[in-house]
Formats: structure tokens, sequence, C-alpha cells
């Protein structure tokens, strides 16, 4: 049957006669069954079928059945003939060659089977079966003398597949024309198949057309394997001579004598985009390659493969093929649904090969010019001629007909996709921009209100320029600067205001989002705070009628009810004065005004016109500006350079080179570029008061207050605030009691200041005498500039007196402070002996950072404060501690004592035993203890006390420590009272 005994004879005579053939024969066998196609086996049987289906013409069926250790392949199709022999039991000579569609393309792929079993065999009902067995070959081949060098270098190892044998055992099942039997060799291949089998999916029917259906059956339960539901795109072809010649140059002889091409595409019908988990993201070629593809299809192709079947070859044929997939995978997309799905098909530049690579170079060059995407307008058209916007489905209805190619609303418009399909985002922001000008001309207001309703509102910055129509018909950007008419507006004369300028929002286009734009609603006030309103104000002097904008801004006041210093910028309102004169209203007084009590009469100023007065009352002409004390300057963007920072104050020169110090050292750096005040306010001639407590009552109320606040320098890049001229001014002079600020306290001021600055004067504002420099609390001390130092001068003065506890608290304080601010005193507060004293700092002053070396440095001055903080208020005061001036070490002997056992329920942390000293010797002083290099030295009750709660990290508890010592009974209640304890301090009463 099928000549099997001449096969044999023909190959044995050949390894006879040429050992070296038999050693090459085995070697590629083992290659191909280990190498390239180590792990096809389900994949080869299934090309198989598909072969034979096709050469029959009828639908391919494929059934692979595993079970007691056989896996067993039943297919449809042409049976196995005596070509099919031969081509089986040669390697690299296929009998398909010139079989238009067919899997197979080697002659290799049933080496597959040598790596999961010894003995395969192959039957057709019609034609019979053959049979290999590695132990039946080797005997043959150890019966050949020339041979036994070869079988002896193998360790007995012989190709499997070349010598066949004529085989009838094999029944084939009902309804299949040729079974495969491969009786698994161990464990490990039975584990393999079952692998295999497990992986098998959709990408074999794909990639093998002729294959309909393959059912797998595996200990009793069977699936079934079909392309039913996957949607596929096909391109095929035969290459003409000339093609041949140019890309099949350097293709082998065989693969010349195919000359045809396929491309196919896949994806899931119901899973469009997302191929993972359904097949290998590989290239089939038409079987799967390790030739990676992260493109969310599944292609199959008749690329060229190098020789160990698992790579494309590079050359003129693949770069052909990819030209050709690219095309079909274009071709797959239109194809598919018009949907946001689609998307997720639209691959991007990074490929996780070169081939990858190539193949998405090629698609996306193709895609911006294919019509791909739909439109709200224009139907389907190229993804370099569509818009996407983010928004709701009703806000792009609305913009559909001024943006053109506008997507509809669920294709995101983030997507890289878009990108890759040449689509343009176009943003909110620009959209806005395009809803202008001739593109909007015929809307009518209504058609503005309905967009206003759908207008995406969750970026205001981006819809903050939306074109509003006003009143008067005109269209202007943006809705800040509009006013839109409210219930209040009603008291408004339109034709009072006309002079101001104002822009009306149109009452039907009127909608609550232009009041979140910046719109404001037309009452007094709004009006009054409207731009166009400061622009008539601050352009009024130079007008050449100012009296219409002078009356419309007194009404406007008038009506808002505004008091005076609520609307500082009015001050630039032209007034008339009694002289007949224009003034700013910030340069008239009052006549009743208070000034006039408070400075000398020969100081110049203007008089309002009593028929403004008469017309609108003293109240609304002080809320317009017009003072009842102290003239103002204001400017903007002022440079605090000499040269530039002019404005002919008393003492402006040392202000500036103060407030120049001040930035200098908040900023840590040099200032080339001279800072710049954005806004400056400052009072005049404050050195012509006379009446101080009057002046400074005037002061401190608005409008003038606002001279009294911090302005916001911007220098070196960063905005800082410094004092005001006017602050600094009165800071420096004698303007309370006789005393400067800066020598005072507020009266309800922090107690730790007491004792070290005067009390301010009652009956002026705290915020107001705070801004001029009188002193509140230590910690806004603390943090001004110069404060620590100031506060360390006085505490250096021996005229002031400061108790213990006062003490204890400000050192606490300081030692928060950064270093670098402090320049090292002279002389310091300190205690010695029990007494709170000055000490200089020649006198040895030292900061105490352990309790068990005060009697070591008694007779020093000592700076005394909670020992954590001793290191940090050691580098503020440059002063040593006391570890660095004595040297602490423990001179006398003692002998080891455990710890009684009951001192842990106060100190879990205590160490187990301690030194006991008759007399405890350190640096030959006595003392009651010591903690020193780790270990615990007293002498007495209380020492032993104070060393174990020191050692334990428990310093509050040493007084407890120590009545437990004295009396271990106490135990229990000492314990009780400790579970009494707050869990915060309790601050006495």
């Amino acid at each position: 049957m099928f000549d099997t005994a001449r096969l044999r004879d023909t190959v044995l005579a050949a390894w006879t006669a040429s050992p070296a053939r038999f050693r090459e024969d085995a070697n590629a066998e083992e290659d191909f069954a280990l190498g390239g196609y180590r792990d096809r086996l389900v994949v080869e049987l299934a090309q198989n079928a598909a072969d034979a289906a096709l050469r029959a013409g009828v639908p391919g069926r494929l059934r692979l059945t595993l079970a007691d250790g056989v896996l067993l392949a039943a297919n449809v199709g042409a049976p196995l003939d005596q070509t099919g022999v031969e081509g089986l039991s040669t390697l690299r000579v296929s009998g398909k060659k010139d079989e238009a569609g067919a899997a197979g393309r080697f002659g290799v792929g049933f080496a597959a089977v040598v790596s999961v079993t010894d003995a395969p065999s192959i039957a057709s009902r019609a034609t019979g079966g053959v049979r290999w067995s590695r132990e039946e070959t080797a005997a043959l081949v150890a019966a050949r003398p020339e041979l036994a060098a070869e079988l002896e270098g193998r360790e007995g190892h012989v190709p499997l597949l070349r010598l066949p044998f004529s085989d009838d055992s094999l029944d084939v099942p009902e309804g299949f024309d040729t079974l495969v039997r491969l009786p698994l060799r161990d464990q490990a291949a039975e584990q393999a198949v079952r692998r295999m089998l497990e992986e098998a999916g959709p990408a074999l029917p794909l990639s093998m057309p002729a294959l309909e259906t393959v059912e797998i059956e595996v200990d009793g339960r069977t699936r079934t394997i079909s392309a039913e539901g996957w949607h596929v795109v096909a391109e095929s072809g035969t290459f003409t001579p000339e093609q041949v010649a140019e890309l099949f140059a350097d293709r082998p002889t065989e693969e010349r004598a195919r000359p045809y091409w396929e491309v196919r595409w896949a994806v899931p019908g119901d899973r469009r985009g997302d191929v993972r988990g359904v097949v290998h993201r590989v290239v089939h070629a038409p079987t799967p390659s390790d030739e990676p593809l992260d493109l969310p299809a599944l292609l199959i192709a008749s690329f060229p493969m190098t020789t160990d079947r698992r790579h494309v070859a590079p050359g003129p044929l693949t770069d052909f093929l990819v030209a050709r997939a690219a095309e079909a995978y274009v071709r797959l997309l239109g194809e598919l649904p018009a949907t946001p799905d689609l998307l997720d098909l639209v691959p991007g530049l990074m490929g996780k090969g070169a081939l990858d690579a190539a193949i998405r170079r090629e698609i996306v060059r193709a895609l911006p010019d294919t019509p791909l995407l739909p439109t709200i307008s224009e139907g389907v058209v190229p993804g370099n001629q569509a818009r996407a916007v983010e928004g709701t489905a009703e806000f792009l209805a609305r913009i559909a007909g001024i943006v053109p190619g506008l997507l509809p609303a669920g294709w995101a418009s983030r997507h890289p996709a878009l990108t890759t399909l040449g689509v343009r985002r176009v943003d909110l922001a620009d959209v806005v921009d395009m809803l202008s000008g001739e593109a909007v001309e015929d809307k009518d207001p209504a058609w503005w209100r309905a967009l206003y309703e759908v207008l995406p509102a969750d970026d205001l910055e981006a819809v903050g320029a939306i074109a509003v129509p006003l009143a008067d018909g005109r269209l202007v950007r943006g809705p800040r600067g509009t006013l839109v008419l409210s219930q209040e507006s009603g008291s408004l004369d339109p034709a009072l205001l006309a002079p101001l300028g104002l822009r009306i929002v149109h009452p039907d286009a009127a909608h609550p989002l232009l009041l979140r734009l910046g719109a404001a609603e037309a009452t007094p006030r709004t009006v009054i705070e409207d731009p166009l309103t400061h622009a008539a104000v601050s352009e009024s002097l130079n007008s050449a009628d100012p009296e219409p904008v002078a009356q419309a801004v007194l009404a406007l006041v008038d009506a808002a009810g505004l008091t005076a210093g609520e609307a500082p910028w009015l001050a630039e309102l032209a007034l008339r004065g009694a002289d007949g004169e224009l003034y700013a209203a910030g340069e008239l007084l009052l006549a009743e005004g208070s000034l006039a009590g408070l400075i000398d009469p020969e100081v110049p100023f203007g008089v309002a016109a009593p028929d403004l007065v008469e017309k609108f009352g003293p109240h609304v002409l002080a809320a317009a500006g017009v003072l009842d004390g102290f003239a103002v300057v204001n400017d903007s963007d002022v440079l605090l350079d000499p040269a530039e920072c002019d404005h002919d104050l008393d003492l402006e020169d040392e202000w500036l080179e103060a407030v120049l110090d001040l930035l200098h050292d908040s900023l840590n750096t040099g200032l080339d570029v001279p800072p710049v005040v954005r806004e400056f306010t400052a009072v005049r001639d404050l050195e012509y008061v006379a009446d101080w407590p009057s002046a400074l009552a005037l002061l401190s109320r608005p409008p003038l207050r606002a001279a009294l606040r911090p302005m916001r320098v911007l220098a070196a890049g960063e905005t800082v605030e410094v004092p005001s001229y006017t602050a600094w001014w009165l800071s420096r002079h004698p303007v309370l009691g006789g005393r400067r600020p800066t020598e005072l306290r507020l009266p309800a001021g922090d107690p730790l200041l007491f004792g070290l600055y005067g009390e301010a004067p009652s009956g002026i504002d705290g915020d107001a005498l705070k801004m001029i420099g009188v002193r509140s609390t230590l910690a806004e001390l603390l943090d001004s500039h110069g404060g620590p130092e100031e506060l360390l001068d006085l505490l250096a003065d021996s005229s002031l007196e400061v108790d213990r506890a006062q003490l204890r608290s400000l050192w606490i304080a300081l030692a928060a402070v950064d270093p670098t601010r402090v320049s090292p005193p002279e002389a310091v507060r300190a205690v010695l002996k029990g007494t709170v004293t000055v000490a200089d700092v020649e006198d040895g002053p030292v900061v105490v950072e352990a309790p068990d070396l005060l009697p070591l440095v008694e007779d020093r001055p000592l700076v005394l404060a909670p020992f954590d903080l001793a290191e940090a208020l050691s580098e503020v005061l440059d002063l040593p501690l006391a570890g660095e001036v004595v040297t602490g070490a423990v001179t006398s002997a003692g002998t080891d004592k455990p710890v009684p056992p009951e001192v842990r329920s106060l100190l879990p942390g205590a160490p187990a035993t301690y030194v006991e000293h008759d007399e405890l010797l350190v640096d030959g002083r006595p003392v009651p203890w010591r903690f020193f290099e780790g270990m615990v030295h007293a002498t007495g009750v209380d020492g032993l006390a104070r060393g174990l709660a020191w050692a334990s990290g428990q310093w509050g508890d040493r007084l407890a420590v120590a009545a437990l010592l004295r009396d271990p009974a106490r135990v229990p209640l000492l314990l009780a009272e400790a579970d009494l304890d707050p869990t915060t301090s309790i601050q006495p009463s």
C-alpha cells in the first residue's frame, strides 16, 4: 500500500551511501519539530484538513479528540494519496505547491507531530493508511553497519517521519474521510496538547477559509469553533510574470511556483475593536507566526516566511503585501457601521515590531483621505474634513451649520484616533470665536438665548468670550461688562445713564449663564461698578462736558446707598468747586468737614460747590470721594526706584529705602529690576497735623483707611506685601499720646508682650493700630520684618521686667524662628541661681538641653526652655548648649542594680538595670543622677526616679515614679489617677 517499502529502501540506501545525509535529515526534522513547528500541532492538523477540503471542493470539517493519552484528528475532504505520503515522508517537499488557496506551502508542517509522539499514523477511508515508528526506524538503521557511527553519535535518536510503514489498523469515524492518530509520548506531551487545544480559537477557520468548523473534544467535553459572527474583508490576486520576477527574486523556487497573494482582515462582529482574548495578536501567514501585531484585528496574509517559519521575511514581496494589507484594512473600516466604536479600530503609529509598524504607517497614511466619519449635516466625510467638538447633542445641533464637518455627539473629541484620522479638534473657546461676524449676523436674540441654554458651562473660561446681543442692536464679545435688566432695574432712568455708555443685554437674550460669565444685574450698585462707569469717571476731568457724568454718577451713588470709602475710585470724578473750577472729588473738602480743625488753615484745598451739597447731600458727596479730611495720592504701576517714585510726600525717600531693604531680606535675592507697586495709595500732608487723636480717628475710617493697608509689590517675579507709605510714616512718629506706635501694644494684646511694650490709647480701631505698627501678638511680632531682633533687644533691656513663666514662653516662640533672620544678641535674658537677669554674652550663658546637666552649669546664666527646643534655640541665639561646655562624664564607681519591676507599670520603656552610687560624681561634682552612655546613674530615690523617667522618654512622670519608689503599695492608686488624666492638658483658670 502506497509502496512504502520502496520509499523505505530508497531512503535507507541514500543514508547508507551518505551517512551525512542521515545526520542531515535527523537534524532537520528535529529543528522543524522542536523549533519552527514546536507548538503548531493543532494548527498544522487544521491546515491539512483545510487543504483536503479545498482539494475535494467540500466545506471543511475537523474533529480533534483527546482521550486516554491519544489525540485523534478526523477530517473530511480528499483522501491520502501516494503524493501525500511522499510529501509527509519527505522534508520540505509539498504536494500542494500548485494549489491556489492551500494553507500548507512548505511540506514540513506534519513534522510538528514529532514533538508529542513517537508513533503517528494516518489513514483515509478510500485509500488506506500509513504509520511511522521511531522504534522500528531505529532497528532498520541499526542493521546498517555504515550508519553505526552516526547512530551512536546521536545516542540512538533517528528521524521519525522518513521511513513510512503501511497500516490498515485505523478505523475512520463515520462522517469523516481521513483520521490522524497520535499516541502521546508522555504526560508532558499530553499537557502540551491540552494547552494547544484550549488556545485554539476562531483564528483557525478565519485563517483557513476552506475549514468551516473545528470540533474539539477533551475528556468528553466538546466545543465547536467557527468564523461565524466575524466581519471579514479579503483581497487576493495572481502575480504577473513581471511581478514574480521583481517580487520573488529573493524567494525559493517553490514559492515562485505559487504566484498567488491573499490578504484578509477580521474583527468580531459583536466586539469590534477588541480581538484580545479571542485570537493571538500575531500575523497569520496563514498560520500563526511569532511576528507581533498589535492592531485590533486579525490579519491573515500570504507573507513570505523565514526558514524558521516564525517570522516574516523582509523584502519586496513583503513590502507589496504590507501595502495591500493597509488598503484592505482601510476598506474594513469603511464597511463597518460608522459609530464611535470605529475609533477603537484606528491604529496609532507605535507598533510592536517592524512589520506591525510598517502596516500601521501605510494605514495611517491613507486614513485622513478616506470617508469614514459621519457628520451632523454633511454625510460621511474623510477625517481631514471632519471637526470634533465636546458637547451635548443639543449643543452640537445648534452649531452644526457654523462648524463645518461636525461629528455627532458620542464621538469622543479627545480620542487619540481622531488625530490619526486627521480630524481637527475644535476647543470650546475656538467654537465661541467662530460664533461671530458673518456666521451669526442673521441670528436673532432668541436664537442666542437658546444657544446659552445648551452651551457647555463647566469651563467658564472657554465660553467667557461668547457673543451677546445688546438692546441697542450691537453684538458685543463676552458677557463681562454687560448688564442684564433685573426687577431692581426699574428705578434706573436710561436717559440719565446714557452719558455713561452702558451695555444692556437684549431682554430676549437674557439668560442666567450670562451672569455666571461676568454680566451684572443692572442694579444701582452694579451700574456703578461697571467698567464703562469707571471709564466715564476716570475721563471726566478731561471731558468737554463733565457735568452730565457727574449728575449720573451722583444719582447712582444716592440710589445705591454707598457710604464713604466703599468706592474709592470715585475720587477721580470731576466735580465743581465753590470757586467754579473743576476738581477731582478727592481734592475737594466739604465746607463743614473736619479737616480744617486738624491742620494749618493756610494749606490749600478745594471746597465742594454749595449747589451740589444742597442737591445730593454731604453723605452722597462723601461717598463719591469728596473729603472731609485728608487728600489722597493714587497712582498705579509705580516703580520703586528713587528716580521714579516721587509723589512729593514727606520722608518718601526714607520709606522707599525701608521697603527696598525689606524686599531684599524677604526675597533673599538682589533686585535687578525695580519692584513695581500696582496700586499706590498714600495720605499726603501728614506733617501738618496738629490734632493727632482727631486725625487718627479720621485716618482709621474709610476712605482714608485704605491708605493704611499694606501695598502689594511685584518684585523678582513674586508678589510681596509691604507697609504702605501712610502706615510707615505714622509708625515712625509720636502720634499716640506722644509715643511711636512701634513702642506700644494693643490694650487687649498678647499677655506675653506685657512689660515689653506700653499700652496703646483706647478709642482707636485695633486693626488700624496694628497697621501703623502697634504690636498685637507675639506670633505677629516674630513674623514681621525685624520682629525677632526687636524682641531680643527688648529682652536685653534690664529696665523692662519679665517674669520667669513669661520668659520661658518667649524662648519657646523664639526657638521656631529661622536663625538666618537674627543677628546674634550681645546680651540675653537668663536665669542665674533662680533669678531672672540680663547677662552679657561674655558672661557665658548657655542653653540647657538636659536636666541632668543643670548641676554642672548652675553657676552660669541659663537659658531655660523645653529640652526638645534647646538645639534650635541655641542656633537662634548663637549660644552654646550646656553639653558643649561641660564633659559630663561619670567619675565615681557604682553598682549595677535591677530596676524595681513595679516601675514598669508607669514606665513601660524603663531600662532593666541602673547603676547605684553612694555618691554620684560627674566631672568631679556631686549630682543626684546622670544619664550617661545609655545607662542611668543615680543616688537616692529622687535621682533614680528622674533618671528612669528621662531614660524612658517620660520626663513628666518623674514625680509619680518617685512616689512609687517610696511606696510601691501606692501603684494601684497612681495608675487609677493616670487613667483620669484628660486627653488634652487642662489650662489653669
